[in-house]
């Protein structure tokens, strides 16, 4: 059993999230509408983030039902 963490931020966030969805109705195209709109208003992203890097993608180990037995 996964231990919880009870983080203020994340409170926080949550809270906010549960009040701006209230807000809509939990309308999903009205709450993305209202994020459109204040990105408007801003000028600029809400968030902007550095784009990251991907690496190419290391070959898997193959499983076979005989390696599985072996583990």
């Amino acid at each position: 059993m996964m231990k919880t963490v009870n983080d203020p931020i994340i409170e926080e966030l949550r809270r906010y999230r549960t009040e701006h969805s209230e807000k809509f109705g939990y309308d999903l195209d009205a709450i993305c509408e209202d994020y459109k709109r204040h990105q408007r208003e801003v000028g600029e992203r809400l968030i902007r983030l550095p784009p990251k890097r991907i690496d190419k993608a290391m070959p898997q180990e193959k499983c076979s039902k005989d390696s599985l037995a072996d583990r």
